[in-house]
Order: C-alpha cells, then structure tokens, then sequence
C-alpha cells in the first residue's frame, strides 16, 4: 500500500543554527492509520507537522504525497494536496480570525480550493458544525461569543469540512480543561472512523495518544528514536529516552 503521506530521510536546519532541527528522519503513514508524534518541547515534532503540510521545506530529503515527492510548482499536486490535507491548530483563539464569522471561517477551505461558492457551501458548513456539536446559531455568531472548548470544535468543522483524506492535529486538545478535552479527543476518534481519516497528531499527553493513535513515533533533539505500534512503545518502550518520557508522566499519590 502507497504510504498517503512520507517523509524520506528528510533534516531541517536553519541559518545559525548549531545543529539541525531535524535529522534523517524517516517516516510513512498509512491510509487510514493514526500516528502520534511524541518528545519534548523542542524535539522537531511541530517542525514535521509544518513537512507534512507542506508549510515548510526540509533541507535535505524528500515529502511524498501519494508516493509523489512534493512540489511547490505543480499547481495541480499543490491543489489535490491541500484539500487532501487539513490540519487542526493547537490554539483556538489565536487560530480563527476573531473579525470573521464563524459561518465564513468554516467556509474557507471550499472557497480557496474552488469548491463552492458563497451559496453553495451553506448547507455544507451547517452539517460540519451540526457534526462537531454546535447550534445552528453558531454560523452567525464570532469566535469570541464561544468558549475554548467550542472554538476548538469550531476549527476541526474548519478542517474537515471539504471531506480531506488527512487531518494533522498540533497539540489539539493541550489549551482545554479536562473534561473538554476528554470530548474533543472522543469527537477526534468519530471523525476518524466515521470518515476512514488519517490522522497524524503531536501531543505530550501520553493518555490522549494510547486513546487515539494506533502507532507512535517517538522524537528526541530532532532524530527519531523509536517508533511502532502504540500499545508496544508505551507499554515495553525499546529506548531509554521513551523510558524517561513515560517516567516524567505525573501520577496521583496513593
């Protein structure tokens, strides 16, 4: 099976850097597979979620789309790729636009990709945030009118509004209070099945990654240095570093 997304032996440095922010990594996710990237703040984690989005180029190695190295030229791969591939941003206050309504902030993705025009994307727009468990009010409202919990929902009816193959997710669920973010993983992993999605998600919290994400790749100072399938690598984790991350986890006194 084509891998739907890869990266090829890729690294990332920046000018001034002392090393690279990514080193040699290699990775390939399946269609309809859940993958988590895990590490420390630092690790190279957001920086291959900006790869796989296309937001930013590696320095060395290769992005494949459908087995297809990407190019920013191709006008054609650059259209099926963004529409293909949505991500959900980690803040939901910074990440919709507060002077927009909410109607308009979900709608983007089908008017920028040609998909449909003002009129057209209503209904569309209204089934997407009918399915994250919002009001049919919310169309008219603005994001400040919602709490955190609702903008996050606000964003995921943003992202999977144009029906993608693949959803990126940086930290989706860090910026809520427990309970909320309980709901927005359950909410993530609906989506997924209901829409046979591919999912690669960063996260520190290692319980939303066992409940969400069938594989894990874990990342330290940008090389990856464990990876398979998620019950494995945090139940008999393979390299000291994953060893120390599932260690450093707080747990409640007994």
């Amino acid at each position: 099976m084509t891998p739907v997304l890869e990266l090829d032996d890729v690294s990332v440095r920046y000018r001034g850097a002392a090393s690279d922010v990514v080193q040699g990594v290699s990775l390939a996710v399946e269609p309809g597979q859940s993958l988590a990237l895990v590490g420390e703040s630092g690790a190279g984690k957001t920086t291959l979620l900006r790869l796989l989005l296309g937001l930013a180029r590696p320095s060395d190695g290769a992005v494949r789309f459908d087995g297809a190295p990407l190019a920013p030229r191709d006008r054609e791969q650059l259209r099926r790729f963004r529409r293909g591939v949505q991500c959900v941003f980690q803040d939901p206050y910074s990440s919709l636009d507060p002077r927009r309504r909410v109607a308009a902030i979900v709608a983007e993705p089908l008017r920028s990709l040609g998909l449909d025009s003002r009129a057209t994307a209503a209904p569309k727009v209204a089934a997407a945030l009918e399915r994250v468990g919002l009001p049919a009010d919310a169309a008219a409202r603005y994001p400040h009118e919602f709490s955190g919990g609702q903008r996050q929902r606000i964003a995921i009816a943003r992202a999977v509004v144009c029906d993608p193959r693949v959803l990126l997710a940086d930290e989706p669920v860090s910026a809520l209070d427990l309970t909320t973010r309980v709901k927005v993983v359950d909410l993530l992993a609906e989506l997924k099945q209901e829409r046979d999605l591919t999912l690669v998600m960063v996260s520190h919290d290692l319980s939303v990654v066992a409940s969400l994400c069938e594989r894990t790749a874990v990342l330290e100072r940008g090389r990856l240095v464990e990876q398979g399938a998620t019950e494995r690598v945090l139940g008999a984790p393979g390299h000291p570093y994953t060893r120390r991350l599932i260690d450093s986890v707080p747990r409640l006194p007994r």
